[in-house]
């Protein structure tokens, strides 16, 4: 059974993946600078492809943040509910909330699988050299 306690275990895990998620938005925007930069004055297209590649997971990465910070305030909404028992609506409402963090690390790891072929195109430069 669901009580007021349960959607606040959710708290530090929620707190956690959007830290993670922060992160590499942080570490991508140091990338893009660096290759925005190197683009100007090479102009490799190369460096084009990357950006675009950057684009789509900079995007990945709102959305993530998106329906992570959503599932942490269906959490305490749902603690709401469970404190002024409207049971049967808390346990929607966190149920939800757990779709939309299920959601997220679905992102996460399409945003993974992204990341990977990026890697492998640097990979393969430097095999073929």
């Amino acid at each position: 059974m669901l009580e007021l306690a349960t959607p606040s275990l959710l708290f530090s895990a929620i707190s956690l993946i959007l830290l993670a998620y922060t992160n590499r938005f942080l570490s991508y925007a140091s990338v893009i600078r660096t290759l925005k930069d190197k683009h100007e004055q090479s102009g490799n297209p190369k460096d084009a492809a990357q950006i675009s590649n950057l684009r789509k997971r900079l995007y990945l990465i709102r959305a993530m943040q998106i329906l992570g910070v959503s599932s942490l305030l269906l959490s305490v909404v749902s603690m709401f509910f469970f404190y002024i028992s409207f049971i049967s609506v808390a346990i929607w409402i966190f149920g939800f909330g757990l779709i939309l963090l299920a959601a997220s690390l679905i992102l996460c790891i399409w945003e993974i699988n992204i990341s990977v072929k990026a890697l492998d195109i640097h990979l393969d430069d430097i095999s073929s050299k």
